[in-house]
């Protein structure tokens, strides 16, 4: 019979080999998605009764962030006719304000309720995380999650957006999402496109229509890895610097997103969540996604003007405004 310190010296062997062991499933692994800065998240425990069945349909992207700074009761007191989403980064306070002092100020249109929500993500710098908080604090307009706000995560602050307005603003009619360096021209958006006295349209989706495919380069700011889009063609996209969809749609790209793989391309991300529920985007020539110089006619026709600094908002909105009564 083997002695006892035969047994505990056997029994101490085993109860390391069983530390070991547990600790080499445990820790937590690191995954490369596409180059987006996405925090590693723990999975779910499986159940006892999991089924392949199941397993299909866990989210392929739970979007798991908390809301650092919401505005959850934005759409309470009236249900919108407009939401205005814009994606925009700390340090653009300036272009923020030029917004809401032009075409983004929620009070322009009188009895047509429209309300305006600037999106961002979290800054890896706590001094401008706390401007952007003292900045909510004053005009109400700031919707913040807690992933990290860069370039690759763009796609990420669609989403919020998407999710903000299926949540807390579900009765809106219509939604803009745009970026903060673009100029609207709200009376065609509202009066020529949209129509507030025409029924509300149901799974619209419209903007500048682009039909395209991957780009290999590496030293283009659109590159697209192989192995992260492997096909040659994007289904059709609308150009992120501005594209209009009927409430209804938000709900749905965001639900369609937890089960389609992430890429860093925000617009052509849209597009792929598009294609899977079989809504078709609408080309809309008003939509212009490039540089435009200045002229009061040419900018009367449009709805979008790309590269407008916070100066240049400015007085296009006064020029176009006081000149209203003037033919082209």
């Amino acid at each position: 019979m083997p002695s006892k310190v035969s047994c505990l010296y056997l029994l101490t062997v085993l109860c390391w080999a069983s530390a070991l062991w547990y600790l080499s499933i445990s820790r937590p692994t690191s995954t490369y998605v596409g180059h987006m800065h996405i925090p590693v998240r723990k999975a779910p425990k499986p159940s006892k009764n999991i089924t392949f069945s199941n397993i299909r349909t866990r989210p392929l992207n739970p979007h798991g962030f908390q809301f650092v700074i919401n505005e959850p009761k934005k759409c309470e007191e009236m249900s919108p006719f407009l939401v205005i989403l814009i994606s925009t980064t700390h340090k653009e306070f300036d272009a923020r304000q030029a917004i809401r002092e032009t075409w983004g100020d929620e009070s322009s249109f009188g009895d047509i309720r429209i309300v305006t929500i600037f999106l961002l993500g979290k800054n890896t710098d706590a001094v401008l995380n706390q401007m952007v908080e003292q900045e909510s604090q004053i005009f109400h307009d700031i919707v913040v999650e807690d992933f990290v706000d860069s370039y690759h995560n763009l796609t990420l602050k669609t989403m919020m957006g998407m999710r903000w307005v299926a949540t807390f603003c579900p009765k809106a009619q219509y939604i803009l999402k745009t970026d903060s360096d673009i100029f609207v021209n709200m009376d065609n958006l509202i009066y020529k496109l949209l129509k507030p006295t025409t029924k509300p349209r149901r799974r619209y989706f419209t903007g500048y229509v682009i039909n395209g495919g991957p780009i290999r380069d590496m030293r283009s700011k659109w590159y697209m890895p192989r192995d992260l889009y492997p096909d040659s063609k994007y289904p059709p996209f609308c150009s992120g610097t501005g594209y209009v969809f009927s409430a209804d749609v938000a709900e749905l790209i965001f639900k369609t997103s937890l089960h389609t793989r992430l890429i860093h391309l925000e617009d052509v991300y849209v597009g792929l969540c598009l294609r899977k529920l079989g809504v078709h985007p609408y080309q809309n020539s008003g939509f212009n996604h490039w540089k435009m110089a200045y002229s009061l006619c040419r900018y009367r026709r449009v709805i979008t003007v790309h590269q407008i600094s916070p100066e240049e908002m400015h007085r296009i909105w006064n020029d176009m405004s006081s000149k209203k009564h003037l033919r082209c």
